[in-house]
């Protein structure tokens, strides 16, 4: 309660499963937009109660920090935290060395991904870098009360430097938190890695890992048999019991425990226990699950939508003179590939090139200078595209195509269509009563740049946020979107770039328009997430897309993207197979060999292929869950949760104990409190002087 968010009972799971624990740590696994960082944030402050906390360290990828998602955050449960930039993480390194502890004034610290490498893990190689030191070099490791790892799936590698540093951390942390929204499947190797770093000691290779989960199936096929409570459910369940008892990992950890031995000799000293013997028999079982205790999963489906998400599509055509200036640039992208016989960094320049003209065709000109002068800094690359290509490599060969393109570039005009389209919608909104909020998304910060220009002509309120636009002015801008309507300083409409928005939430706002799409359907389903998520008040939110006739955006919506229901649900238990589907789109897209019949069809077969393997994966969760202990029926967590309260923790009780504390120190009762759950004492000045002496 010493946070400022809302009691929301399901957030309260993983704390249970984490004080109930024989060691605190535990890889939280729920769903996109369900509330990982508040769920962290409960924990924190439990554990602060309960063993107080002096160092806590967070790690997670450089864009959250840069947003300051997570200060933000623990700013929310009264928690201050410093992030760490490559100076002062060496800094602490060293005087960790020094002084064998960790700094005290970065003793609540987050640190990014991005800042493990080689120097980090193994420690400068050099003469000149002698004076520097690795994890491994440090003769004492900081030893952090906490350590919680966010987005933890980019660890799973055991062969990467982030691995080695997240696995050091919390080889030496007293506590662990592993934050992933990744699926949970028993063949995952991904999910042993991360299981493995949390604990070594039990999950100690792969072949444990298998044996660990034997027993599982019967124990939920025993829980099964007391939910269903009709016929001779006390023998099926004791049956199951004692096949689980009777795998190998049973036989080690279960056959002989004091619980399962309790619970056998219960259910068999009856032939009906009745209604009560049953319930408990129920929570008794999930405690014996094996990763039970580690994993907490929430889906969305668990817990209910947050809202009704509503896509609609805007459809528009190009203009005579645009749709002559695609074409001639298609035609002009298929000779420099065959002048160029297929080298990566042509094929991206092509590839950025089509995508910029599906998305703006007058962002083409100032895009096409910089590609051709090599100034690529602001090219936020994304969707497994590959690294960004020197512009003099690929420019000399085809300068004579480039120029022509830039020709063309000039020739638009003003009209335009798409831009007019956009326009239109954003007004509505701006003239709506309620939210007038709109969170515009674009792949390209030439098309951001060319929004702004109507919106400012337009008079609309606006804002730009991207990959170059500096942390604190980021952070205005987002405060000033979140003001409502009457405030001169609000912004009624922020445009943004995948970076711009990564891991920020806008649940004030209940209209997304996608001016462009991205090609990786994950990259759609983290756009929709920062307004369809926990904290929408709105019972629905707009998916607005903008779609060009004739450009390969028109072709992957129609064929694949809508197809595959990102824009109607969420699928962020998909994460591997939407994330699959994107090199497949771009080697589909930039074939300028196949015929249009034939990139249909392919596009065709695609979706078809990814909408199958998506209801097999929800399927196989479905079907395995039980073998982690995270099946479990809403009506049963609730009642763990409720179980786990205390009425000594009530309002009621703490105001008792209070008053009775200051009968004895002030020897009298005529003190106010008042009746609601923030109990006010109204009290004399001298019994204030007392009570603050004392």
């Amino acid at each position: 309660r010493q946070g400022r968010i809302q009691f929301v009972l399901y957030q309260y799971r993983p704390v249970l499963k984490l004080i109930k624990s024989d060691r605190p740590r535990l890889l939280i696994a729920d769903e996109v937009g369900v509330g990982k960082t508040i769920e962290t944030g409960l924990i924190l402050k439990e554990l602060q109660a309960r063993m107080g906390l002096e160092r806590i360290l967070i790690l997670c990828p450089k864009a959250l920090v840069a947003e300051r998602k997570w200060e933000a955050e623990m700013e929310r449960f009264g928690e201050e935290f410093k992030a760490l930039d490559g100076p002062l993480l060496r800094y602490c390194l060293k005087e960790a060395q020094l002084d064998g502890e960790w700094p005290a004034q970065y003793s609540r610290c987050i640190v990014p991904f991005s800042l493990f490498d080689s120097d980090l893990i193994l420690g400068p190689r050099g003469r000149s870098k002698r004076s520097e030191v690795g994890l491994q070099d440090l003769s004492s490791p900081p030893q952090f009360d906490l350590v919680v790892v966010d987005e933890a799936h980019h660890a799973r590698n055991p062969d990467t430097f982030l691995h080695a540093g997240v696995r050091f951390f919390c080889d030496h942390a007293e506590a662990a938190v592993l934050l992933t929204a990744t699926p949970v499947q028993l063949g995952s190797t991904d999910l042993y890695h991360l299981l493995n770093i949390l604990r070594p000691d039990l999950v100690i290779d792969r072949a444990s890992f298998r044996r660990m989960s034997e027993p599982n199936a019967h124990l939920h096929a025993a829980a099964a048999a007391c939910r269903r409570g009709d016929g001779d459910w006390p023998l099926e369940a004791l049956g199951h019991l004692a096949e689980a008892a009777d795998t190998p990992w049973g036989r080690m950890f279960i056959e002989g425990s004091g619980p399962y031995e309790d619970l056998f000799a219960r259910l068999s000293g009856a032939e009906d226990p009745g209604e009560a013997v049953r319930v408990q028999a129920i929570r008794e079982i999930e405690e014996l699950y094996t990763f039970s205790s580690l994993i907490n999963r929430t889906r969305r489906r668990d817990i209910g939508e947050f809202t009704v998400r509503k896509p609609e599509t805007v459809r528009v055509e190009h203009t005579a003179r645009q749709a002559d200036v695609h074409d001639q640039l298609l035609d002009i992208l298929s000779r420099v590939l065959e002048h160029c016989h297929g080298q990566e960094q042509v094929k991206f320049m092509t590839s950025t090139l089509r995508r910029q003209a599906a998305s703006c065709l007058h962002g083409l000109a100032p895009l096409l200078k910089n590609l051709v002068e090599g100034r690529l800094e602001s090219l936020e690359v994304f969707d497994g595209e590959g690294g960004v290509p020197d512009g003099d490599r690929f420019a000399g060969p085809v300068r004579t195509e480039m120029d022509r393109l830039l020709e063309l570039a000039g020739e638009l005009g003003e009209e335009d269509p798409k831009a007019e389209a956009f326009l239109r919608a954003v007004q509505q909104k701006c003239a709506a009563p309620g939210k007038n909020k709109c969170l515009v998304f674009s792949t390209f910060r030439h098309t951001l740049r060319y929004l702004a220009g109507k919106l400012e002509a337009a008079d609309v309120r606006f804002g730009v946020v991207h990959g170059g636009v500096r942390e604190g002015e980021r952070f205005v801008l987002r405060s000033r979107f979140a003001k409502p309507k009457e405030d001169p300083e609000a912004l009624d409409v922020l445009l943004s770039s995948e970076v711009g928005c990564e891991g920020l939430d806008f649940q004030f706002c209940d209209m997304l328009l996608n001016y462009d799409l991205p090609w990786n359907p994950m990259r759609i389903e983290q756009r929709i997430g920062r307004i369809d998520r926990y904290g929408q008040t709105s019972e629905s939110v707009l998916v607005l897309n903008l779609i060009t006739e004739g450009t390969v955006d028109a072709e992957i919506y129609d064929r694949c993207l809508s197809r595959i229901g990102v824009f109607e649900k969420a699928v962020g238990g998909s994460e591997e197979i939407l994330g699959g589907i994107t090199g497949t789109l771009h080697d589909i897209s930039d074939s300028f060999t196949l015929s249009p019949e034939e990139r249909e069809a392919r596009l065709q077969q695609l979706a078809d292929n990814s909408v199958r393997r998506i209801r097999e994966e929800a399927e196989l969760e479905r079907s395995q869950s039980h073998l982690f202990g995270l099946d479990v029926p809403s009506s049963d967590w609730e009642r763990e949760v409720q179980a786990g309260e205390s009425s000594w923790l009530s309002p009621r009780f703490v105001g008792q104990c209070v008053g009775a504390y200051l009968r004895e120190v002030l020897g009298r009762a005529d003190f106010r409190v008042d009746g609601s759950d923030i109990q006010v004492l109204d009290c004399g000045l001298a019994e204030k002087v007392q009570l603050m002496e004392d």
